[in-house]
């Protein structure tokens, strides 16, 4: 074989090896917003409640989900879990609202309740959530969203 062929054949697998690299984008990370928060019947020493999470995909292709799981801390303690074998997908540039029923154990909210009495919050909850959508063959998205909910101005008496 000559050496202009040998040169040919690595300079094609290059040129294949850095385009296959280039197309290869990292995908921008979803954004997972808090929708709404329904009851749910409560069951002995937890409150259940249905979170409804709108999931948005900034992505040039869809995301497909067999499975969700959220993780909600508020004033960095841990307040409430849940998990749902949803399967979906989200469209590329498009939005979904998926449903997770979560538990919160009833010693997390007299905690918390506690925490707001002797705290100085100024009325208002900041909150982290965390989860995953699991993608088919480990192709699992992360999420974090944080916020802050806003309480009565009645709880403080003042309306601080």
């Amino acid at each position: 074989m000559s050496i202009r062929i040998v040169l040919f054949i690595l300079l094609a697998c290059g040129v294949l090896l850095f385009g296959g690299c280039a197309s290869l984008q990292h995908p921008k990370p979803i954004d997972v917003i808090l929708a709404g928060v329904e009851p749910l019947q409560s069951q002995g020493m937890e409150l259940r409640m249905l979170v409804k999470l709108r999931i948005q995909n900034p992505n040039d292709l869809p995301l497909d989900f067999n499975g969700v799981s959220v993780q909600m801390d508020v004033q960095g303690k841990r307040f409430a879990t849940g998990v749902s074998d949803t399967v979906g997908s989200v469209p590329r540039f498009g939005e979904t609202i998926v449903s997770v029923p979560v538990s919160i154990s009833v010693f997390n909210i007299v905690r918390q309740a506690m925490d707001v009495v002797t705290e100085e919050y100024r009325g208002k909850l900041e909150y982290d959530m965390t989860g995953r959508l699991a993608g088919p063959t480990f192709n699992s998205v992360h999420f974090n969203s944080k916020g802050e909910f806003t309480l009565p101005a009645e709880l403080f008496g003042s309306g601080k």
